[in-house]
């Protein structure tokens, strides 16, 4: 039996065995046995096996969430959890990887029209700029249009995104928005260089993506800077503000 999660593992690949220990705390008890792999878009396939290998199929679900699969499975209304993709590549929104992999991967569109409506007159790329986007960044979107035979889907985020980014780049605290590693590398990281001091908080966005909130003071390129080599599989955003010298 296979679920696949709304996680997905890619960069330096440590998610799994951090997933690892998830699924023995949540399901080690049981009757079953378990293998992690990723599908072709880096989703978290879990293969089960054993006589408690659907109630534990339920609690993966529980714990973590499972992507449609399909375009059918798609209505409406829905809200789900889904990643950014290929940021940049189009000025005429962005993608979201929503986990539609069949008949074939299809990604959803959050169109200019509503993120200019949204978050103001401004392309696209310099909305990815000033909000730290980096590709693989959970979100929260709600599906707007589906056109099944163009294979077409539509996506707004939720008003609890909206009023999370809109909080985010109005703080006046840098922020740092890290994919690719998951978060004790990072810690790691922080604690080598003498910066974990820096840090206000440190928040767990999915497996392999976490946020920073950096210290009033604290400039998000300098700490880049310095943690940047300790985690080199993974891709680095941020939210700046101008810092009195």
């Amino acid at each position: 039996m296979d679920v696949i999660i709304r996680e997905k593992i890619y960069g330096d690949r440590s998610g799994f065995n951090k997933l690892n220990r998830k699924l023995r705390a949540l399901i080690g008890d049981l009757d079953v046995r378990w293998r992690i792999s990723v599908t072709t878009r880096q989703w978290v396939k879990i293969s089960l096996e054993g006589e408690d290998s659907e109630v534990s199929a339920n609690l993966i679900r529980e714990e973590f969430g499972e992507i449609p699969l399909s375009l059918g499975k798609i209505e409406e209304g829905h809200v789900i959890r889904g990643r950014l993709v290929d940021l940049g590549k189009v000025g005429y929104g962005i993608y979201v990887d929503v986990g539609i992999l069949r008949p074939k991967p299809k990604d959803a569109l959050l169109p200019l029209y509503w993120l200019k409506r949204t978050f103001g007159e401004k392309p696209v790329r310099q909305m990815i700029r000033e909000f730290g986007w980096v590709d693989n960044l959970p979100v929260e979107v709600r599906v707007e249009k589906v056109e099944r035979l163009a294979r077409e889907v539509e996506v707004y985020l939720t008003e609890r995104w909206i009023k999370k980014i809109k909080g985010w780049t109005t703080d006046g605290y840098d922020k740092l928005f890290i994919a690719g590693t998951i978060s004790e590398n990072i810690e790691r990281a922080l604690i080598e260089t003498g910066h974990s001091r820096d840090v206000r908080r440190m928040e767990e966005l999915g497996l392999m993506e976490t946020m920073l909130i950096l210290k009033k003071g604290t400039h998000a390129p300098g700490i880049i800077k310095e943690i940047g080599p300790y985690i080199r599989g993974a891709v680095i955003g941020a939210i700046k503000f101008p810092h009195e010298e």
